[in-house]
């Protein structure tokens, strides 16, 4: 039995796109190909992908809260909410209701067969490094599609010849089979195995495109990241997936992107995050230090007295806002205390002075008590 969708992301029906995404999000972290080796993680990144493409699609959404996966498997390979019409449910319910009706379904079918009909979608996946994530930029990606044919512009026949109608369907583009049984006529409609259901037949094929219409062609293309994109964002280019038949639109191509996990930073939504580790003396005494961020290195003052694990922000030096780079998150810079456990005995005795004129009153003794009181205050 197919999973349910809501199931296979851990959230409830009513979940917002937030919700979904944040989900998603999590998820595809976890069961990436890439990170992620144990068997099943691959299928499992796959229901994910598939879950979300579903349910983050608003009209997608309505029908599968209506009908299941039924109502949106006529979509699946056509891409992700571009099933502006009903020919999927179309097609569903003619083949239940093929045998009745006189001819009309087989009619139906073959106007829609032998028209125009849309290029499929296409998926690729695209790593990106963290800084490119955060402030976006061109990148150059090759890819592989159906183009329409050059030589014969799509029909598939060589240059100089014609198509004709089939013979078989008599250009229906289909075959009917009538049964007969005790309980009365039962008609089957399949595609004419002749001509594939385009009702048309090419005296001789186009050399290039072996009578096809369209050829694979590799290409490269150069795809503009926008800043503060994340994991699991979704960028269309549209009319670079696979060429349409007779005629038909191209597909549009959809590019997720994965980002690489950065040895120094963390990402929480639009903030970025870091540790950075003083002396005991600097936090006792204060001092300004050079600070990594996304940027760059910047100057940071730490204040006297600084205690453990303190957060501090630095305003405007994180992610900047898909769809709007002017505004930027923070960068949240939290602060480590490196407690030294061996110190010269220079050090220790003028320690010890200093605890001596503080006064020790930790119940401790000695030079760690002074020290433990001190970042407890």
């Amino acid at each position: 039995m197919a999973r349910d969708y809501y199931e296979t992301l851990g959230i409830s029906r009513d979940a917002d796109k937030e919700e979904i995404k944040r989900a998603y999000r999590r998820l595809a972290r976890k069961y990436h190909p890439d990170v992620n080796k144990e068997p099943g993680a691959e299928e499992r990144f796959k229901e994910i992908n598939r879950a979300y493409e579903v349910l983050s699609e608003p009209e997608l959404r309505e029908r599968y809260n209506r009908f299941g996966e039924a109502g949106v498997a006529a979509g699946a390979g056509a891409g992700f909410g571009d099933m502006g019409d009903m020919g999927g449910f179309a097609d569903i319910f003619e083949s239940f209701f093929s045998g009745f009706a006189g001819g009309m379904p087989g009619q139906t079918r073959s106007s829609r067969r032998s028209g125009p009909t849309r290029g499929d979608d296409l998926r690729l996946d695209l790593k990106l490094e963290f800084r490119e994530a955060v402030f976006g930029g061109e990148k150059e990606i090759r890819i592989s599609h159906l183009e329409t044919c050059e030589v014969c512009g799509g029909s598939g026949a060589k240059p100089g010849t014609k198509s004709r109608t089939c013979s078989t369907c008599s250009g229906s583009g289909q075959v009917r089979r009538v049964t007969r049984t005790p309980f009365g006529s039962f008609t089957q409609v399949s595609v004419c195995p002749t001509c594939n259901g385009s009702g048309q037949t090419i005296e001789e094929k186009c050399d290039t495109c072996d009578g096809k219409g369209a050829h694979q062609v590799t290409k490269k293309l150069k795809l503009t990241i926008p800043a503060g994109v994340d994991n699991g964002t979704r960028l269309r280019i549209s009319s670079e997936g696979d060429a349409g038949q007779r005629g038909g639109p191209a597909g549009d191509l959809y590019v997720y992107l994965f980002v690489n996990e950065s040895s120094e930073f963390q990402r929480d939504g639009i903030n970025i995050l870091s540790t950075i580790k003083i002396s005991y003396l600097q936090a006792i005494l204060g001092c300004r230090l050079e600070v990594n961020t996304v940027d760059g290195p910047v100057e940071h003052l730490i204040p006297p007295g600084t205690q453990p694990n303190t957060v501090m922000t630095l305003e405007n030096r994180g992610v900047p806002r898909l769809g709007n780079p002017v505004s930027r998150g923070d960068h949240l810079l939290t602060i480590l205390i490196d407690i030294p456990t061996r110190i010269t005995p220079d050090e220790r005795e003028l320690l010890e002075k200093l605890a001596k004129i503080k006064g020790d009153r930790t119940g401790k003794g000695g030079l760690e008590g002074f020290l433990g009181n001190l970042f407890q205050r």
